[in-house]
């Protein structure tokens, strides 16, 4: 099979792509020809060549609208990279194109829908949406596709039929979790205490940073649990400086492999980004999710409603987070009755393997055999 992924800037773009790429590397060895679009100046320029994969670098940037001026620079780097796209299609003759999110998707699927205009190809086209809310490069793109594939139940109402809930395919490592003895050996918690997994990302999360710092100075971590704390590169020395000794638990700067962490959690204080919801639905773990606040069209906060919509979730602004309201949700979240709900409420979104479902639905889409 030849089949191109595009996608980038953001892991929430990028990771679920290499998932489904691995999944078909793994089941196809030498037949399976996969490769990338992405641009040369963003994360996929450095995941994409990581992972084992071709990157073809186009010119793309963000759909701006705000002025006239902003307006034509835009539309003259799309245009350059439709072309760029073009000569990609021609040469690869794809038989699928799945776009996982970022403006570097828009020439590619606005080409590979050109050639087919023009019958000159019959490239399948596919979009991953992850989040809740899509964003302008999704929305736009969306009559132009063959299937949307996203995380929830309810897709976009934008989508139409052309939505299917698939479930988001996360990282490999993620997949089977190791036994929870285990993980908390390895990280150095205490086997009979609960697990508070705070995490804001590589670079961390100041605000929910200090509303944990300040919930665990004042005593506002219930009896009973720890904090596995993974504070970000950047705010490390600044939270372990005002945490001194053992006093909150285990302090990180960050895991490449989040597995061992997400085996011991059984709470997560987190971000809302669509790599987030992703692993949290697909490990069934509760959470406290804080939006973060200057995500593009505010997404995260779409994200984080609808899982609280459904019980599956307790989502908090990020103006609003502080020690004393993180403690209060942490009195409450943490007893076993309010945990258990959570769990059962979650459980509803997860679907039982999204990689297998999306390359059922490559299958489908290409011929290689009928839709399910």
């Amino acid at each position: 099979m030849r089949i191109l992924f595009a996608g980038g800037g953001t892991g929430g773009h990028l990771y679920p792509a290499i998932a489904i790429a691995d999944a078909l590397r793994e089941r196809d060895g030498s037949a399976a020809r996969i490769s990338f679009v992405g641009t040369a100046d963003r994360l996929e320029a450095r995941l994409v060549p990581q992972a084992g994969y071709h990157l073809h670098r186009i010119t793309a940037q963000p759909l701006r609208r705000e002025q006239l001026f902003a307006l034509l620079g835009t539309s003259i780097a799309n245009g350059w990279g439709v072309l760029q796209a073009l000569g990609v299609l021609l040469r690869e003759r794809p038989e699928m194109i799945v776009a996982t999110g970022g403006y570097v998707c828009f020439p590619l699927v606005v080409a590979a829908r050109g050639l087919r205009a023009l019958a000159l190809s019959r490239t399948k086209i596919a979009l991953l949406e992850p989040n809740a809310h899509p964003g302008l490069t999704n929305r736009l793109l969306a009559p132009f596709v063959d299937e949307v594939w996203g995380a929830l139940p309810q897709g976009d109402p934008r989508f139409g039929s052309r939505y299917l809930c698939t479930g988001v395919p996360i990282r490999a490592a993620l997949r089977a979790l190791p036994p929870r003895a285990e993980a908390i050996e390895r990280l150095g918690l205490d086997p009979q205490r609960r697990t508070l997994l705070a995490m804001g990302g590589s670079q961390g999360a100041r605000s929910l940073n200090d509303a944990l710092v300040g919930a665990i100075v004042e005593g506002g971590l219930p009896a009973g649990w720890q904090v596995l704390h993974l504070t970000g590169e950047r705010e490390y020395e600044r939270v372990r400086s005002r945490l001194p000794g053992t006093q909150g638990g285990g302090i990180r700067p960050y895991l490449d492999d989040p597995a061992d962490a997400f085996a011991a959690a059984d709470l997560v204080l987190a971000r809302a980004g669509a790599s987030t919801l992703a692993e949290l639905i697909a490990l069934g773990l509760p959470a406290i999710l804080v939006p973060y606040p200057h995500a593009a069209e505010d997404h995260q906060s779409a994200n984080a409603r609808a899982l609280e919509e459904a019980g599956a979730a307790v989502a908090i602004a990020d103006e609003r987070l502080d020690a004393e309201s993180l403690g209060a949700l942490l009195a409450k979240l943490c007893e076993p009755a309010a945990l258990a709900q959570l769990r059962a409420a979650i459980a509803t979104f997860r679907t039982p393997d999204p990689t297998a479902v999306i390359l059922a639905r490559i299958a489908a889409l290409v011929g290689r055999n009928t839709p399910t």
